[in-house]
């Protein structure tokens, strides 16, 4: 059979469950997830390969207006996230913030489907999290209400949470192929370097033990990643990394109280790394404060947030 290929890029405003869905869609989790905003810093592709066909997925930042340097590198992510594609999907959540009789979405979904419109883009709207929708009926105000703004070839309501409806959405996605030889290997799933998924890793345990303000101001650097063999042959996974936080109140947080908030992060990362590799993994970690980073160009590069 032809082989045919398509890149889809999923857009939406932050936590409407964009790397959940992706996840889910790949059956393998690629993007981390937690309940905080601007977890997706930097385009992450996932890719999906059935027989001919290869779904090439393009993860984005939230859509968010940027407050620092890492934040306009992540606009600009979301920008080029939306150049050469064949499709874009726009996650919105089924739950919304704002009253269903109003007519207005919120701004930075506007701002989106404004961009929709300037590319021309072919374009599917998936509604997540109707899974928390108490009133279904509820659910064609909300058709209704984006339908109105663009011409989305396709609607789908979905729970990436409980898969449901995630089959129906990759089924309308193949729709997007077209001729062309596949850009990664079949059984390849991501272009992250296995460096960066430790790193996300560890950050994704960050995010979900601490504290709001936190987990923003902190970054990851792999100093040291090598697999080697123990005295009885056993393979064994060496992994050396530096959490950086931006205040010493910051460092005081993450490592805690004798090191016990530390420690519960890197067992917690360790297992995940584990279960990712299949060999076993010894995650050491240090916690050092770089000030005011996000707006230091040159460490976001150092960081690869860039």
């Amino acid at each position: 059979m032809e082989e045919k290929s398509a890149f889809i890029t999923i857009i939406g405003r932050p936590n409407v469950g964009k790397s959940s869905l992706m996840n889910r869609s790949l059956g393998q989790k690629v993007a981390i997830v937690s309940d905080k905003p601007q977890t997706t810093r930097t385009r992450i592709m996932g890719v999906l390969t059935r027989k001919e066909t290869q779904l090439v997925f393009i993860d984005t930042p939230g859509f968010h207006k940027p407050r620092n340097v890492l934040g306009q590198n992540m606009m600009k992510a979301v920008g080029d996230g939306m150049s050469d594609v064949d499709a874009a999907v726009l996650v919105v959540e089924a739950v919304h913030k704002f009253k269903l009789g109003d007519t207005e979405i919120p701004p930075a979904e506007a701002e989106l489907i404004n961009e929709l419109k300037r590319r021309s883009l072919r374009a599917v709207l998936v509604i997540n999290k109707v899974d928390l929708l108490a009133d279904k009926e509820q659910l064609f105000k909300i058709i209704s209400l984006y339908t109105s703004l663009y011409g989305f070839e396709a609607v789908i309501p979905l729970s990436a949470k409980t898969g449901n409806g995630v089959d129906i959405f990759v089924d309308e996605l193949m729709k997007f192929s077209k001729p062309s030889p596949h850009y990664f290997g079949d059984d390849d799933f991501t272009d992250q370097p296995e460096k960066v998924m430790v790193a996300e890793m560890i950050r994704e345990k960050l995010l979900r033990m601490l504290n709001k303000e936190v987990p923003h101001g902190i970054a990851l650097d792999i100093e040291r990643f090598f697999e080697k063999d123990t005295a009885d042959g056993e393979p064994i996974l060496t992994v050396e990394a530096t959490i950086y936080c931006e205040k010493d109140s910051h460092k005081g947080i993450i490592i805690g109280k004798n090191g016990a908030m530390l420690k519960k992060i890197g067992t917690a990362a360790r297992r995940d790394i584990e279960e990712f590799f299949g060999i076993r993994a010894s995650l050491k970690l240090w916690v050092k404060v770089k000030e005011n980073w996000r707006n230091r160009q040159g460490l976001i590069h150092t960081f690869g947030l860039d």
